[in-house]
């Protein structure tokens, strides 16, 4: 057998992906996946819109294109953050990619040498860490609070370890569901400014708002070094596989290039139906029913924690987005609850994976958009069963076992 990179001993499997082999079991109730409802899919008018395209431009939608991206949706892209953002965004800068992960892989390697420092959330996206980690950075956590990043540490980040990168998810954040407040937004864009790194800002869940105010992205406070990263995975089809990522001028062709090494360009033929989906129907209609469906779901969720986890549990109530996250009392393991979950039949993600300095022994992700409302309340039953379990044992030290 050959010998592999070094790099790839620096990447770990994606946990969440290792988790959902055990959630193959349809008596399990999960709780673990990062995933849009299915039954919200727009299945028969992207069906209609790929008939329309290959019966009147066939040919050219099943050829060779842009890497760039088809200049249709690019603009559609543009008009919308001006619409819903009120940013002013050249269509030019933007670059068509194989969903936000792809944005991810390429910035890291337009970007990213072996040692530089990346700025990470605690807890962060596992997905990012796991795309950065193929470059062999050196991860530096930001804790999370419930108005945003702690600044003083962004700060000695960004100056005293001189990162090259801020990676964050400001709105409805991936695992924990929190969004950063407008001072927090504002205080970051200016940290960042002092600063000589970039920052890569992910809004895969912005559109999915049920409650609150809407606040602008942290790059509406910037005037450069800043890429906006979004999808259609979750207001359209993860399957389409399709987001972008808007690049500073000057580093656009490096981009490119990167993309061009990778796989040319995103497929034409998805490419043009999308566009053909957005033109025929009303996008916004379709989100609205998404976000009526998810926040009841996030309603629900809530409330059955309320009644059946025991005091001492802490939880987040997101305004938004697909997860809320649990943290369990002081000593006790998250992975240890896992097990006595799977033995009730319930499963969800533990925390610690999404810290990059090994903490978060104690927490958990809740996903609360792919899950049936009696699917929410027996699974949740379920937990604060096998929570009541845990808090019993010598594992959990804060429990009545210590």
């Amino acid at each position: 057998m050959p010998a592999f990179a070094k790099r790839m001993s620096q990447v770990r499997r994606s946990f969440i992906r290792e988790i959902l082999k055990v959630t193959a079991d349809p008596s399990i109730i999960s709780f673990a996946g990062g995933l849009p409802k299915p039954d919200l899919f727009p299945t028969g008018p992207i069906a209609a819109a790929a008939a329309r395209v290959l019966a009147e431009n066939g040919p050219a939608a099943l050829q060779y294109s842009v890497t760039e991206g088809e200049p249709a949706l690019r603009q559609w892209i543009a008009d919308r953050y001006k619409t819903k953002r009120g940013l002013d965004i050249d269509p030019a800068t933007i670059l068509i990619t194989n969903g936000s992960q792809q944005s991810l892989d390429l910035l890291g390697k337009v970007f990213l040498d072996p040692g530089d420092v990346v700025g990470v959330e605690l807890p962060g996206y596992i997905g990012a860490i796991q795309a950065f980690s193929v470059f062999e950075p050196t991860f530096a956590g930001v804790p999370l609070g419930p108005e945003g990043p702690d600044i003083d540490r962004l700060v000695d980040v960004l100056t005293r370890q001189q990162a090259k990168m801020f990676y964050a998810v400001p709105n409805f954040q991936n695992p924990s569901g929190l969004t950063y407040s407008l001072t927090a937004r504002r205080a970051v864009a200016e940290a960042m400014r002092v600063s000589d790194a970039i920052f890569v800002e992910d809004d895969p869940y912005g559109e999915l708002r049920f409650m609150g105010e809407a606040l602008p992205p942290v790059s509406a406070f910037m005037t450069q070094d800043r890429y906006l990263l979004g999808t259609f995975s979750k207001i359209a089809a993860p399957g389409l596989r399709l987001g972008w990522v808007v690049a500073d001028p000057d580093s656009l062709p490096k981009l490119v290039t990167a993309k061009q090494a990778s796989d040319l360009h995103c497929s034409t033929l998805v490419q043009r139906i999308l566009v053909q989906y957005l033109a025929d129907n009303d996008l916004d209609a379709h989100i609205a029913t998404i976000k009526a469906a998810y926040g009841a779901q996030r309603d629900l969720m809530v409330e059955r924690i309320k009644a059946e986890f025991p005091e001492g549990v802490q939880y987040t109530e997101p305004e938004g987005g697909m997860f809320l996250w649990v943290t369990l009392p002081e000593g006790c393991s998250a992975f240890a609850l896992f097990d006595l979950c799977i033995k009730e039949k319930v499963a969800f993600v533990p925390g610690e994976p999404f810290f990059v300095d090994g903490s978060g022994q104690r927490t958990m992700r809740l996903n609360f958009s792919n899950a049936e409302p009696e699917r929410i309340v027996e699974g949740i039953r379920r937990m604060g069963r096998a929570i009541e379990k845990l808090l019993e044992t010598p594992a959990c030290p804060a429990g009545p076992g210590a």
